[in-house]
């Protein structure tokens, strides 16, 4: 099980590097064009997220599982999949929202990486 769970867990941090590095690729771009990869990886990173949640149990059993973290977490994940699938078949890519994917990818990595 601890197996399964170190892949996920890699998948997922590789599928948030990937959402943040499609979207830095169109920092110098004009027009900015959203890649399909940036939906891949979102898809990638909650499907991972969600097997580790489902394994945490078996995987970790000293720890407890912090449900607000995961929560909020997956919030974002799902405000990304979103903002991503009405954006992927547009001609140009606006700034703002650009600022917001990027913003949204920035915010889940922090909190992961700092709400205990």
């Amino acid at each position: 099980m601890d197996t399964v769970f170190l892949i996920a867990y890699i998948a997922h941090m590789l599928a948030i590097a990937g959402i943040l590095g499609l979207l830095l690729h169109q920092w110098k771009k004009s027009p900015r064009k959203l890649s399909p990869g940036v939906l891949h990886s979102a898809a990638t990173a909650l499907v991972a997220g969600l097997v580790m949640v489902g394994m945490f149990s078996s995987a970790k059993p000293d720890e407890t599982l912090n449900h607000t973290k995961v929560g909020i977490k997956l919030l974002i994940v799902l405000v990304i999949l979103g903002i991503s699938y009405l954006n992927v078949k547009k001609v140009e890519l606006k700034k703002n929202v650009w600022l917001a994917l990027i913003g949204l990818t920035l915010l889940n990595v922090i909190i992961a990486t700092t709400w205990k």
